[in-house]
């Protein structure tokens, strides 16, 4: 294949499944330690505390990951930029599934007291410099070898997210089935992160078949910025912000929908079996949505979809806990699946398509990915303020209140921002 010529229909199946994979395995790792410092993690890293600090401490470690996504945006989003986005990638799998492994095998409070929480943090920040690189680079290997329907194709790495969530759901939950709760606590939930080297191994084999995207080899020689960083923030200030204010209600929303909402249903009573069965279905019937959704932005454009959704998750997060706290299993299921399966995908489909579409192609991986990881550290805070907010007496109704406000700062943002789906990503400035 020459330098300019589009990619064929094998490169782009490849290139699609490559970062689904990717995308299935980083959210894996990502997201298995956003269920276990739900479940686990207060239990093992912060036993000497009481359980509701340790919950709050069990989610800033969770936030600590989070915080660095941007970092790692910037790092592989500047060499992606310049060296390619194939190359990137290897090394954010690689790095992600490595650090799981390692969290799998960590000691306990018990046997090295405060060095056992700062070990989980170190693993857990690592883990969040790797997938800050892993998402743009994989939105792009797809969306660069599109010639058509990039929403969709675009939207398989987003699918990915609750692809690993379902898997890392449902990995846990045959643990808690086949151990007791000592067990558990005591070695079952490592398990889970120790299969990430299968994972892994599977990943970069897949990955290693994938080119360059054509629309990368095909700029310029020599027409890479020095650096893309500087450029986006001087260059595209707008799309930037406006980048981080539509992402920033989806992901406090998705973590509400996963990581808190666990929690919280755990905490009203619910079973931990039941609530993560409740958790795998709602996020494989998200796997069918993403793509769905992303289809139909190819045709009506991105704008209105990512609108309707933000506006519906506003409204439904008036009714999100009083349907947990109602001891339903039923209304549990109801409010899981209608968030994470019918209304959520309609805010974070079209994302991987609409943040490409917003960056040039000199420096599309870096404001991409900046815009992408910024706005993603609303997930990483919401549990961690959620639990401090319960902690210090509050209502469900004021969560509600906050995460509302979140998704109307979303839908603000994809009103003032252009919309995108018949855009150019060969072009070299914007």
């Amino acid at each position: 294949m020459s330098r300019t010529e589009p990619a064929t229909g094998s490169q782009l199946r490849r290139a699609v499944l490559s970062s689904y994979l990717g995308s299935l395995i980083e959210f894996y790792d990502f997201l298995l330690y956003a269920t276990a410092s739900a479940l686990v993690f207060n239990q093992v890293f912060f036993s000497d505390m009481d359980p509701l600090v340790g919950t709050v401490a069990s989610f800033g470690t969770l936030a600590a990951g989070y915080l660095a996504r941007p970092l790692g945006g910037i790092i592989f989003g500047h060499f992606g930029d310049r060296m390619g986005r194939k190359k990137m990638l290897v090394i954010t799998m690689a790095t992600m599934g490595i650090a799981s492994t390692l969290i799998g095998l960590l000691p306990t409070h018990d046997q090295v007291g405060a060095l056992a929480p700062l070990l989980l943090v170190t693993l857990r920040i690592v883990q969040g410099i790797a997938l800050g690189g892993e998402w743009g680079g994989a939105v792009l290997l797809s969306a660069e070898h599109a010639t058509s329907r990039r929403g969709l194709w675009a939207s398989f790495t987003n699918a990915g997210a609750p692809s690993g969530m379902v898997v890392s759901t449902v990995v846990l939950a045959l643990v808690a089935a086949g151990t007791s709760e000592a067990q558990f606590l005591a070695w079952g939930w490592r398990i889970p992160f120790l299969l990430s080297v299968t994972l892994l191994a599977l990943g970069l084999f897949v990955r290693s078949r994938v080119t360059e995207t054509p629309v990368f080899s095909g700029a310029e020689a020599g027409s890479g910025e020095s650096w893309p960083l500087r450029e986006v923030i001087r260059r595209h200030p707008k799309n930037l912000l406006l980048a981080i204010g539509i992402g920033f209600g989806v992901f406090v929303a998705q973590s509400t929908l996963t990581a808190f909402g666990v929690a919280y249903a755990v905490g009203a009573g619910y079973e931990r079996g039941t609530v993560l069965n409740a958790l795998a279905l709602s996020s494989a019937l998200a796997v069918i949505a993403i793509p769905a959704y992303s289809a139909w932005s190819d045709r009506i454009g991105r704008r209105p979809v990512v609108l309707t959704g933000a506006i519906a998750m506003a409204a439904l997060a008036f009714a999100l806990f009083p349907l947990i706290d109602s001891g339903s299993v039923p209304l549990l299921v109801l409010a899981l699946v209608l968030g994470q399966a019918v209304v959520h995908p309609m805010m974070y489909g079209p994302l991987a398509a609409l943040y490409s579409e917003m960056f040039a192609t000199r420096t599309r991986y870096t404001g991409a990915s900046l815009g992408y990881q910024i706005s993603s550290t609303g997930a990483g805070a919401s549990p961690l303020v959620f639990a401090a907010l319960l902690a210090g007496g509050a209502s469900p109704l004021v969560l509600s209140i906050v995460i509302a406000a979140c998704c109307l700062l979303t839908a603000l943002c994809i009103r003032l921002a252009d919309e995108t789906n018949r855009a150019d990503l060969t072009r070299t400035t914007r």
